[in-house]
């Protein structure tokens, strides 16, 4: 079944992009809740009439999101955590304490866009990749040191 997002759905798809997808997850979840509408031919050609005219503005929400990747390719974070005698973190860091980091600096990043790939147990480095439009990722290094 083909439907067509009308807004971000994670690991799946972005906003006005068409999906296929099986018809339970579709008809039982996407579109009660919102999140899409059946891609049926009529809504197809609303969709090209709706990205056409939007074109220009999206091209500058891009543009946007290419500027602050430019800007956060320099940043290193340190994020400091309770660790034992051996280095271990107690819990771990994750995406909240990146998206916290980031918001000293002045960067106001929505944690939901921030991934990390292993979990962050130990003291050491790390990345994490910030998509901050479905075309443009940054890495953000950031090193975890004991409190």
């Amino acid at each position: 079944m083909q439907v067509i997002l009308k807004e971000d759905v994670i690991n799946l798809g972005y906003k006005d992009d068409i999906v296929t997808v099986k018809s339970g997850y579709g008809r039982n979840f996407l579109i009660p809740m919102g999140k899409a509408v059946i891609a049926s031919e009529s809504a197809k050609k609303v969709l090209a009439e709706n990205l056409k005219q939007r074109a220009h503005k999206l091209a500058k929400i891009k543009a946007d999101a290419e500027e602050l990747a430019a800007k956060l390719k320099d940043v290193t974070l340190t994020i400091g955590a309770k660790t034992s005698s051996t280095g271990t973190i107690f819990g771990s860091v994750n995406n909240i304490q990146v998206a916290e980091e980031l918001a000293k600096l002045g960067y106001d990043i929505d944690r939901k866009i921030i991934y990390i790939k292993d979990s962050v147990k130990e003291v050491g480095d790390y990345k994490a990749t910030i998509k901050l439009h479905k075309e443009v990722t940054v890495e953000v290094p950031f090193t975890v040191v004991s409190e």
